[in-house]
C-alpha cells in the first residue's frame, strides 16, 4: 500500500523556501535598497555576498554546537531568530543595521537548514529517505521561480522593506507549523568535541563534500551567466531570458523530486553517479550548442531544461550518501559541512565564471563548467558491491 507523506514534510518545504528566498530575493530590489539607503549598487550587492559567506561558514560551525539538541527545538528556535532578523532588516534605518540583520538571518538560516535536512532524512520511513530529502530540496529550488519573483514584485510595488516582512511572515508560519507537527528526533548523545568533529576527519564525508563543491562550482557557473549564454546562442531578449529562467525553475523542481525517488530505488551512491554524470553531459551539450551555431530558442530551451533536471537533482543523493558515511550521531554536522561546500562552490562559480569570460569569452563558460563537473564525477564514489540498491546508504560509524 502506498504511504502518504506526513503533514510536517510540506512545512520543511516551506521552511527551506523561506531561507533560500531570503538569500537571493535581495537581488531583485538591489537598486531600490541602494537608492533608499544612499549607498552604491556594488555596496548593496555585498548584502548578498555577506549572507552567503556567513551561511557557508556558519552551517558546519553551528551544527557542532546544536547537534546534541532535539531537531524540532533547533528548527523552531532557529526560525524564530530568522523571523526577528528579517523584521529587523525591514526596520533597518541604515546600511550597517541592514548588514547586521543579514548576518543574523544567515546564521539562523544555516542552523535551520541543517536541522531541516536532518529531520527529513531521519524522519523518513525505511526506503523513503531520498523522497523526503527530494521534497525538502524542492523548497530551495522553488524559491528561484516563486519566492524570489514574488518578493521582487512586492518590493517594487510596496518598497523593499515589504519583501523582508513577507519572508518573516512565511518563517513564522513555518515555525508554528513545525512546533505542532514536527517529529520528535532527539539530538546526539553528549560526546567530546573531538567525536562531534568526526565528519571533519572522515575521508568519505570529505570526498562527498568535494563532489558537492565541484558540482556547485560548475553548475552554478553556468546558471550565473545564463543571461549571457542565452544572448550568445539565440540573440537574447528580456522575454526569452525570463522564459529560460522559468524553464530552469520548473525543470529543477522536477529534478529534485525525481532524484529523491531515484535515491530510494537505486541507492544514494548509484543515483549520485547518475546525477553528476548526467550533469556533466548536459553541460557538454550546452557547450556544443554554443559552438554549433544553432540559434533555435526551442533547442536551447530543451538543452537548458535537460541541464536543470540534473543540476537541481544533486542534493537528495549526495545527502543520503553523506548520511550513510557519517552515521546518525554526526548527521547534522556532516550535512552542514555539505551545505558549506555547496555555498563555497556558489561563490567560486561567479568569480571563476567572470574570469573565464574576461579571458576567453562566454563560449568557454560551459566548457570550464563541464571540466569541473567531470572532476566531480570522477570523485563520486561507486556503490558498494554485493549490496542491493537501497542498502548503500546504511549508516556507518561516525569515524568510518
Amino acid at each position: 500500500m502506498r504511504r502518504s507523506l506526513p503533514n510536517w514534510l510540506p512545512l520543511l518545504f516551506l521552511t527551506l523556501l523561506a531561507t533560500a528566498t531570503d538569500e537571493f530575493v535581495i537581488v531583485g530590489v538591489l537598486r531600490t535598497i541602494a537608492a533608499d539607503l544612499e549607498v552604491s549598487v556594488p555596496a548593496a550587492g555585498q548584502l548578498v555576498t555577506v549572507f552567503a559567506v556567513v551561511y557557508a561558514l556558519g552551517a558546519p560551525t553551528l551544527a557542532v554546537v546544536f547537534e546534541r539538541f532535539p531537531k524540532r527545538t533547533v528548527m523552531v528556535a532557529g526560525l524564530l531568530v530568522f523571523v526577528l532578523a528579517n523584521a529587523a532588516a525591514a526596520l533597518a534605518p541604515g546600511y550597517w543595521e541592514l548588514m547586521a540583520a543579514r548576518v543574523l538571518a544567515a546564521l539562523a538560516a544555516a542552523v535551520v537548514t541543517s536541522a531541516a535536512f536532518t529531520t527529513a532524512a531521519m524522519g523518513a520511513p525505511e526506503g523513503m529517505r531520498g523522497r523526503y530529502l527530494g521534497v525538502a530540496t524542492a523548497g530551495m529550488t522553488a524559491a528561484l521561480f516563486t519566492g524570489v519573483p514574488l518578493g521582487t514584485w512586492l518590493g517594487g510595488a510596496f518598497g523593499w522593506r515589504a519583501t523582508f516582512w513577507l519572508i518573516a511572515a512565511v518563517g513564522a508560519v513555518a515555525a508554528l507549523g513545525l512546533l505542532a507537527t514536527a517529529p520528535r528526533i532527539g539530538g546526539s548523545e553528549p560526546a567530546p568535541l573531538r567525536e562531534r568533529l568526526a565528519p571533519l576527519r572522515n575521508t568519505a564525508v570529505l570526498r562527498l563534500v568535494t563532489v558537492t563543491f565541484l558540482a556547485a562550482s560548475g553548475g552554478l557557473m553556468f546558471y550565473t551567466y545564463l543571461a549571457a549564454y542565452t544572448a550568445e546562442v539565440a540573440g537574447g531578449s528580456h522575454g526569452l531570458l525570463s522564459l529560460m529562467l522559468l524553464t530552469v525553475g520548473i525543470a529543477g523542481l522536477l529534478g529534485a523530486v525525481l532524484a529523491g525517488r531515484a535515491a530510494d530505488a537505486l541507492g544514494p551512491r548509484r543515483s549520485l553517479r547518475l546525477v553528476v554524470g548526467g550533469h556533466a553531459l548536459a553541460l557538454a551539450l550546452a557547450a556544443a550548442l554554443l559552438s554549433s551555431g544553432i540559434g533555435d530558442p526551442v533547442v536551447m530551451g530543451a538543452v537548458i531544461a535537460f541541464w536543470a533536471v540534473f543540476a537541481w537533482g544533486l542534493n537528495p543523493p549526495v545527502q543520503g550518501s553523506i548520511m550513510g558515511a557519517a552515521g546518525p550521531r554526526a548527521a547534522m554536522t556532516a550535512l552542514a559541512l555539505n551545505i558549506c561546500g555547496l555555498y563555497l562552490g556558489t561563490g567560486v562559480a561567479g568569480a571563476l565564471g567572470g574570469a573565464v569570460i574576461g579571458l576567453a569569452g562566454i563560449g568557454w563558460v560551459p566548457v570550464a563548467a563541464t571540466a569541473l563537473m567531470t572532476f566531480s564525477f570522477l570523485l563520486t564514489p561507486r556503490a558498494v558491491p554485493g549490496k542491493r540498491a537501497g542498502d548503500s546508504s546504511e549508516p556507518q560509524p561516525a569515524g568510518a
